[in-house]
């Protein structure tokens, strides 16, 4: 079946909404959160510890699955939900982010992107056809158009280049789909320019998406002028469908683009700052490296009720990770993946009962300052 995508409560004072998108799979609830399982697998979790948690839906890595295992490997074992043990929705990306870090292996052309595996080095081409293709065969929920991120800063006439590119291969992408199930979204490109955000939302908009994305923020610029994209884009975008602010993922950054009406979001940093031992907690980033937890027998974050939590102590989790424990980026990441989800719940609460605007005056750093 075709995603549809509900909303259930709108905020009163902001432009926050909660919702449901509903896939051949289930569920799942916005505004949302979505772990990044970038070969298949969010590091250092089991599948059946993310639904213990309380998470309905991933996102996997085109790019990265299609150079190992192989997409027509995964496609002839089942699937990329039989392939990783998930059950639940599956979104995938285009690959086209992961080839704009690759700069200096790769060439952009109007019919393609040319570039050389970070693995060994060998040549790929990948078109919006293909990205479609890939997508398919591992078998996910959401896929994504290929477009063509630039990095910040970039001069007006490579912002326009991209923004031209990024349509015409997102009518390539609808043209080259042959799935019927899931669905497609569209991404909005135009740098951190507000009059080519504006042409790439005129451009991309129209066509029959079911869903579209902010791209191409997070790419080097500062933290206000990425939040001013934000807050100019998101409202541009059709208010009755899934609105996708991809890579963009710190809990205040989230807060603030829910406010602005964005549904849904996905970034590494919970597993990849657990794996190199920073928490996330209600009482603010914690490294755990640091030497005054060498004798600290409380828990890392005394609010918290993650399996973590409940069993270690500062001090334990400190000594692991000076012993270089595999146990303790697996640790880490369990709490800091636990809190996002509980933190994804509370924006939920707040917005249906009407007080996210409090929420938002409440949270630290939620001002961007």
């Amino acid at each position: 079946m075709a995603i549809r995508f509900r909303i259930e409560v709108r905020d009163r004072a902001t432009l926050a909404r909660t919702g449901v998108v509903a896939t051949e799979r289930g569920e799942f609830r916005t505004p949302a959160f979505l772990p990044v399982g970038t070969a298949a697998t969010v590091k250092g979790v089991w599948p059946f510890q993310l639904k213990e948690m309380g998470y309905e839906c991933v996102l996997a890595n085109t790019y990265h699955l299609y150079l190992r295992p192989g997409h027509e490997r995964i496609r002839r074992l089942g699937g990329v939900h039989r392939f990783m043990g998930w059950d639940r929705p599956v979104v995938t990306d285009s690959g086209g982010y992961q080839v704009f870090s690759l700069s200096s292996l790769r060439t952009v052309s109007d019919g393609e992107v040319t570039f050389r595996s970070h693995i060994d080095g060998s040549r790929h081409v990948l078109s919006p056809e293909l990205a479609v293709g890939i997508q398919e065969a591992l078998g996910s929920d959401i896929r994504m158009v290929l477009d063509e991120c630039v990095e910040y800063p970039a001069g007006r006439r490579e912002v326009e280049e991209a923004v031209r590119r990024t349509t015409a291969w997102a009518r390539r992408s609808l043209a080259a789909s042959r799935r019927e199930e899931g669905g497609m979204f569209g991404i909005v490109q135009g740098g951190m320019v507000p009059d080519l955000r504006r042409r790439s939302v005129e451009e991309i908009c129209p066509l029959p998406f079911p869903g579209y994305a902010i791209g191409g923020v997070s790419v080097g610029e500062p933290k206000g002028l990425q939040r001013e994209t934000v807050e100019f884009t998101a409202p541009l975008l059709p208010a009755g469908k899934p609105r996708y602010l991809m890579g963009v993922g710190t809990p205040e950054d989230i807060l603030f683009a829910v406010s602005r009406g964005v549904d849904l979001f996905d970034c590494v940093l919970p597993t990849r700052n657990g794996r190199n031992g920073m928490l996330f907690t209600s009482a603010g980033p914690m490294s755990i490296k640091q030497a005054r937890y060498a004798d600290d027998p409380r828990p890392p974050d005394e609010a918290c009720d993650c399996t973590t939590c409940r069993t270690f102590s500062r001090a334990y989790l400190r000594h692991l990770y000076l012993q270089r424990e595999i146990l303790c980026p697996m640790a880490l990441t369990v709490h800091n993946l636990h809190y996002y989800r509980q933190w994804m719940e509370r924006i939920r609460g707040a917005i249906s009962v009407g007080n996210l605007e409090n929420f938002v005056k409440e949270s630290p750093g939620s001002s961007g300052e």
